[in-house]
């Protein structure tokens, strides 16, 4: 049995099947065919919390059909975030994902400017009133004034599988906006590199030395002097969306760092709209959809 030293926050169980690729032994089985990270298999290894048919065992110990591997994960400390009773809006929540879909003006993770009020004290908050103890990984970011919907992972096994599909692309998201002036084209793609600039350390530009980004967008209506756009990301650079947009003429409503005025609404008309992965345990497609907001919605009437 697992080290009694380390209180288990969650289970995870893979049984070796016929035809199974790399089942030579726990290692191969784990790391080859369900892709856990090396860092996780020490850490694991130390808590004794690798169980084969119910006893603990060693990486090299070879594998056979029907063979029942178990990892037992311990419960984590939060970090420094301090829980705080903030309401958020949750949509789904498991034992290894929590689906949020985020409001306007808060912030994902606590930073020297907002060292509270967070979406994380929040989450923190919502686990420990549950009786649990966890890390707040959020799989996905959005900015402080985008909203709309965030995956976050209730272990790092969670986290850790996630982040390889979102490495992959294999995360797709899609988001909505209101941007100034009358797009002519219904589609299209802007591919441009984007870096951050010289003397800011927030704000970015669209530069030759950059990192490449691209972004898809679709017009989804036209009114009085903007443009309702659906954009989907092929990659995540941070503030993307916001840089695209502004490069070629059409910043965001609201988005004063990039171009915008705030006459219609006093924050970036961005809503992270669409969202769906395969779960990172039982790889079943899990997908999501939130309404705009009220202030986005406001500004078509």
């Amino acid at each position: 049995m697992m080290n009694q030293e380390h209180k288990i926050a969650r289970v995870l169980t893979f049984i070796v099947k016929e035809g199974d690729e790399h089942t030579e032994n726990v290692r191969s089985f784990l790391r080859g065919y369900h892709g856990l990270s090396r860092s996780l298999l020490v850490e694991l290894k130390q808590t004794k919390g690798i169980l084969l048919n119910g006893v603990s065992t060693y990486l090299d110990h070879p594998l056979t059909e029907g063979d029942v591997v178990e990892l037992c994960l311990p419960e984590e400390e939060s970090e420094n975030i301090v829980p705080q009773p903030i309401p958020f809006v949750s949509l789904y929540e498991d034992e290894d994902v929590l689906i949020v879909n985020k409001e306007a003006g808060l912030c994902v993770h606590p930073t020297m400017l907002h060292p509270d009020g967070t979406l994380g004290n929040a989450v923190v908050y919502h686990w420990l009133a549950q009786g649990v103890s966890r890390k707040f990984r959020p799989v996905n970011r959005l900015d402080k004034d985008t909203s709309g919907l965030l995956i976050i992972a209730r272990s790092q096994y969670a986290h850790q599988q996630l982040a390889d599909v979102q490495r992959a692309g294999g995360i797709k998201r899609q988001y909505e906006a209101f941007v100034h002036g009358i797009m002519s084209r219904d589609e299209g793609v802007i591919d441009a590199p984007i870096k951050r600039r010289d003397d800011s350390i927030m704000e970015r530009m669209v530069h030759p030395d950059g990192q490449w980004a691209r972004t898809n967008y679709t017009v989804l209506g036209r009114y009085q002097g903007f443009t309702h756009v659906r954009l989907v990301l092929e990659t995540g650079r941070t503030h993307q969306i916001r840089v695209h947009m502004g490069h070629i003429g059409h910043p965001l409503l609201g988005d004063d760092l990039y171009g915008g005025t705030q006459e219609k609404i006093k924050r970036q008309a961005l809503h992270s709209r669409r969202l769906s992965f395969p779960h990172p345990h039982t790889k079943e497609w899990l997908s999501f959809e939130a309404p705009l907001p009220p202030d986005m919605e406001a500004i078509k009437r």
